[in-house]
């Protein structure tokens, strides 16, 4: 793909679904002979419903982008439906098949744009980001992505290499996004950050591990037990899978632990280092997985100021990291590369 190609990769420059909820209920119906209330869950690029039965059992009824191509969709499926035959213990949603035992179907939206509809199993649990933060509950998360990495490294699928703009190993192609912008200190501070990942990263990127990885392992995605923070129930929203670096899964999920702490990389260095005791870094990866967790706050910034401006009625969604992540790369950019790197090892270096 040329790199100067402008992206509008994974649905990212097409509105959201926004069926009315009566037209979902009547669709979930048909298709699944399930009847329940439906309530209305965030989502970036799909509608997303949560179905509820009148004896309480829960359901995610997705309805994709329609420039999401239906390859993608298969994918994603192909993977949850591989981890609950390898890993049957991993808290992963299931696949609910229609009445005629598929795994998806399709509809048309206004009677006229085609897209694809599934369903999923209802993952109870809370959102770490509504819970304290605590080293216990880092090293779980770390621990648990370890197992959920080693259950797909087996997975392929012609469609897990597709384009996505979440792909913090391809940060490259977003550069033409710099000039979006406006405040001058935070441009300045974007272009050095990506000198450092095409100086650095982008060299080394060849001569490490590659896999399907989820790709969004954060403090929304993975939910814990109401009476125990630190025993995770559910690891959920695949939407942004892709065969990657598996390096980028790392540093994409040990970005979001730099908050909550007055030393930012002390969380980082805990999720990290209980990720290395189940599923070790090579010597490569080591030494790129701090810059990855810099560009992983980079495309953050990036990618949620252009959306921001081009969807402003989905803006406080949009926008729900952008402030962590700015303020994580001002606190990088004073660190040398090295600096960075030992201090998110910290732990790994003790083992």
């Amino acid at each position: 793909m040329p790199e100067n190609r402008p992206i509008e990769a994974a649905a990212l420059s097409t509105a959201v679904p926004s069926l009315a909820p009566d037209e979902v209920g009547a669709l979930v119906s048909r298709l699944y002979g399930i009847d329940g209330s439906v309530k209305s869950l965030a989502g970036e690029r799909d509608q997303n419903c949560s179905i509820e039965t009148a004896d309480g059992t829960r359901y995610v009824f997705k309805i994709s982008n329609p420039s999401e191509p239906v390859s993608v969709v298969d994918f994603q499926i192909g993977a949850l439906e591989h981890m609950a035959r390898v890993s049957p213990d991993l808290p992963v949603p299931r696949v609910v098949r229609t009445l005629g035992g598929q795994t998806r179907d399709t509809v048309a939206l206004a009677g006229v744009v085609q897209t694809t509809v599934r369903m999923l199993t209802y993952l109870d649990g809370i959102q770490i980001r509504e819970t304290p933060r605590t080293a216990a509950q880092r090293r779980a998360m770390g621990a648990l992505l370890a197992k959920l990495n080693l259950a797909l490294r087996d997975f392929t699928h012609p469609s897990a290499t597709h384009d996505l703009l979440w792909n913090v190993s391809a940060a490259h192609r977003l550069t033409d996004k710099l000039d979006g912008i406006d405040d001058a200190p935070r441009r300045a501070l974007a272009e050095l950050f990506m000198k450092r990942f095409t100086d650095h990263v982008l060299p080394r990127l060849a001569s490490v591990r590659a896999q399907v990885i989820h790709n969004d392992y954060h403090l929304y995605n993975v939910l814990v037990a109401p009476d125990d923070h630190e025993r995770i129930v559910g690891i959920i929203d695949f939407g942004d899978m892709l065969h990657a670096p598996l390096v980028g899964e790392v540093a994409t999920a040990a970005a979001f632990h730099m908050t909550g702490n007055a030393d930012p990389f002390e969380g980082p260095a805990q999720f990290v280092g209980a990720y290395h005791a189940t599923l070790p870094l090579t010597e490569v990866e080591q030494e790129i997985v701090a810059d990855l967790m810099a560009t992983r706050h980079l495309i953050t910034a990036l990618i949620s100021e252009w959306r921001a401006k081009r969807y402003p009625e989905n803006r406080t969604y949009i926008m729900r990291h952008n402030p962590a992540a700015w303020e994580a790369l001002s606190q990088m950019a004073d660190l040398s590369r090295n600096e960075a790197r030992d201090r998110l090892l910290t732990e790994v270096q003790k083992g």
